[in-house]
């Protein structure tokens, strides 16, 4: 994700950064200006009438309206996806919290604090990378023996959380902690699985393929025909108006589908890494004490 200062208008505006859509659409922008350039030519040279063409501009405003409207539900909906996955994040960091402080009071067992003190951001480190293509092993803490049981599982953390649950199970029988206890502990570690399916959630229930289709048909159709309304009254500078929708409504669209995923490395994408390593260091600052 990346950090930046809201109030510094200049920086921003001037500013040509990985998550600017000016560098991904620049080619698509010359490509309309090219056939803007084109038709305007065309018509200007060789269509002497050109009064047909400025009742197109009423149409063009009502249809403008209409997309305007499209891709502010768009924005909305994929901010929303966003949101929620902030939010469960957020959950990740109390819960792991909670639980640590709960394990660390209720359970006087040195060996249980030392593995949840892995445990716990373990399955943290894990949802991360589950939500992206893999976990990365390297990234968890452990010995050889609980790292190559997590490899042979297809879902990391569903592995992680039971077996969290076979060691408190384990505290519970030799007396540790009693069934109270437990399912106050209990309580935490379905929190965690519950953030953890929101996430996967989000993750796995993109925008519906027509919708997105239509979409971006509406938008190239918009744009590639609209220099037909501007011509009579701008003649070649049409070339310019239409670069400049193009992206701006292909920017919103692209924005949105960059957002509506929020786990992995873009630059609007959330913190996800640097919430692991501060779950970790709570955890362990926790378990310390």
């Amino acid at each position: 994700m990346i950090k930046y200062n809201p109030k510094n208008w200049f920086s921003l505006i001037f500013a040509f950064g990985k998550g600017d859509t000016l560098r991904i659409l620049w080619k698509e922008i010359l490509y309309i200006g090219a056939f803007a350039a084109l038709l305007s030519y065309v018509i200007i040279e060789h269509v002497h009438n050109l009064k047909y063409f400025q009742s197109l501009l009423a149409v063009y405003s009502l249809i403008g309206f209409v997309i305007s409207l499209l891709l502010v539900f768009r924005t909305n909906t994929a901010y929303d996806r966003w949101w929620e996955g902030r939010k469960k994040w957020g959950a990740l960091v109390n819960d792991t919290r909670n639980l640590a402080i709960k394990i660390g009071t209720m359970v006087k067992d040195p060996a249980a604090h030392e593995y949840f003190s892995r445990a716990i951001p373990n399955f943290v480190f894990a949802t991360k990378e589950h939500l992206r293509k893999g976990v990365h092993f390297e990234e968890l803490e452990g010995s050889e023996e609980e790292i190559n049981q997590l490899k042979s599982k297809e879902h990391v953390p569903n592995a992680i959380s039971q077996n969290m649950y076979v060691r408190l199970h384990e505290l519970k029988t030799k007396g540790e902690i009693t069934q109270e206890e437990f399912i106050t502990i209990d309580h935490n570690i379905n929190a965690l699985l519950d953030s953890l399916g929101a996430c996967e959630r989000i993750k796995n229930t993109p925008i519906p393929y027509s919708y997105s289709l239509f979409i971006k048909k509406f938008i190239f159709v918009f744009v590639a025909t609209i220099p037909l309304g501007f011509i009579p009254l701008f003649g070649y500078g049409t070339v310019l108006i239409a670069m400049f929708l193009f992206y701006v409504l292909v920017s919103m669209e692209i924005l949105a589908e960059e957002i509506e995923d929020p786990f992995g490395n873009d630059g609007s994408d959330l913190p996800t890494d640097e919430l692991c390593t501060k779950i970790r260091a709570n955890v362990k600052e926790i378990f310390e004490h």
